[in-house]
């Protein structure tokens, strides 16, 4: 019999707490990050993932409340960035990581450097100063010196904020690849709902101050709405016939929308083929997750 692991998790918090006065910017916070996730921490600006995250890295002291960092066997290493990168700006790419790599004491750091710089898309960029980096750059590096001591676990708080296009997608592959070829386990926190949906395998969202929903990519799938759109010359019968198979059909200003998977497209044409109703418009349509935040919190 396959055993089953009841503590798979790298970090638990248990009714965090964070409390200025009588405003509660994290107010009972229970979040679980299991091995191998990419969370995505979600929440409008003000809504406390900040505030956590300085939390679980000692730059602030929590009001209550427990944080426990577990991988089974001992103490995890954990990286971050938090906000800028700590960067000194009159030295080099690899002049910074040397610094830290100096300060952590680690072994062959000459060629954990080189590793570092190549993995980070940072490897030809020379003597060039950190003052003199784009902000992609900048991004970039911070992420290099966070995982210089090859975390189990990766913390990066709105990592693309600010960024273009191209600085996205660089940091997008770098989060990917980190957890893929690396298994880093990694919390990124984000508002830019778009970007984290293409990344994460877990999502939390908090709001004002409260985590109000745990949901993995798969749970998310099923509780978004589906549903296809579509108009005809005689919408009511199109209703009636699509009634009779089966389907839930409701009516809209442009036309009938049905509550099915984009699976079912070719049934629900070929239904209405068969009754001599041709589609003037037939569309599929899927809740994002930004929808599905805004119902939550709406």
């Amino acid at each position: 019999m396959q055993e089953v692991r009841m503590n798979n998790y790298l970090l638990k918090t248990k009714s965090l707490v964070k409390k200025y006065k009588d405003y509660h910017a994290v107010n009972e916070v229970s979040m679980t990050i299991n091995q191998g996730d990419i969370y995505g921490f979600i929440g409008k600006n003000g809504a406390g993932k900040t505030t956590f995250i300085r939390m679980l890295t000692n730059l602030i002291e929590k009001s209550s409340g427990s944080i426990e960092f577990f991988n089974g066997k001992e103490k995890i290493k954990v990286g971050a960035v938090i906000e800028s990168p700590a960067c000194y700006p009159y030295l080099s790419a690899q002049e910074n990581l040397n610094y830290y790599a100096i300060q952590m004491n680690l072994p062959d750091r000459k060629n954990r450097i080189k590793e570092v710089l190549e993995f980070i898309g940072l490897g030809s960029v020379g003597k060039k100063m950190f003052k003199d980096f784009s902000l992609g750059m900048k991004q970039r590096l911070g992420i290099g010196l966070a995982i210089l001591n090859n975390p189990n676990l990766l913390i990066l708080d709105e990592p693309t904020n600010g960024l273009d296009p191209q600085g996205i997608v660089e940091i997008r592959e770098i989060i990917k690849k980190l957890n893929r070829e690396y298994k880093t386990t990694i919390l990124v926190s984000s508002h830019i709902l778009s970007e984290l949906s293409m990344i994460a395998t877990r999502y939390g969202i908090i709001h004002q101050g409260k985590l109000i929903k745990e949901v993995t990519t798969q749970e998310l799938g099923n509780e978004c709405k589906k549903t296809i759109l579509l108009s005809s010359m005689d919408n009511q019968k199109c209703q009636n016939i699509l009634e009779k198979e089966g389907y839930v059909v409701n009516s809209d200003d442009v036309g009938l929308v049905v509550s099915a998977e984009k699976s079912e497209m070719p049934s629900i044409s070929q239904v209405l083929f068969n009754n001599q109703l041709y589609l003037t418009y037939f569309s599929y349509k899927e809740e994002s997750l930004e929808d599905y935040y805004l119902k939550l919190t709406e």
